[in-house]
C-alpha cells in the first residue's frame, strides 16, 4: 500500500500554474484510482485560491477535481491570507490547522506519506 500526500502549492496565474495544478491532480488521481493507496491533497499557500475556481462546474478542471475532491483539505491559515476562507468553507472542504494554523507535513511524513509538491 503506497501513501501519498500531493500538495498543490501554484496559485491560479499564469498557464504554468495550471499546469502545476492539472499534474498534481492527474497525480492524485492516479494515486485514488489505485486499490489500496490512499492519497491526501492539499491545497496550500497560494493554492488555497484554486478551491473557487475548481468548484464552479464551468471550470476546464472542475471535473478533475471532483475525481479526488473528497480526499481534499486546505491549510486554514492560507485560505484567509488568501482572502478564500469563505469560499473554502462554502465548499465543505476540510481545513487543517494542526502546525500553527497550517498542515502539519511532519506528521504526515511520520504516517508514512511520501509528500509531493507541485
Amino acid at each position: 500500500m503506497t501513501k501519498a500526500a500531493v500538495i498543490i502549492l501554484a496559485g491560479t496565474e499564469g498557464h504554468e500554474n495550471a499546469g502545476r495544478l492539472v499534474n498534481g491532480l492527474e497525480t492524485a488521481k492516479e494515486f485514488a484510482e489505485a486499490d489500496g493507496d490512499e492519497v491526501e491533497v492539499i491545497f496550500d499557500g497560494a493554492g488555497t485560491q484554486w478551491i473557487p475556481e475548481l468548484e464552479d462546474e464551468a471550470n476546464d478542471y472542475h471535473e478533475l477535481y471532483q475525481a479526488v475532491r473528497d480526499d481534499a483539505s486546505a491549510c486554514d491559515f492560507c485560505s484567509g491570507a488568501f482572502g478564500v476562507e469563505d469560499a473554502v468553507a462554502d465548499a465543505g472542504v476540510v481545513t487543517l490547522d494542526d502546525h500553527d494554523g497550517h498542515p502539519s507535513i511532519r506528521s504526515l511524513v511520520d504516517d508514512g506519506y511520501e509528500v509531493i509538491t507541485f
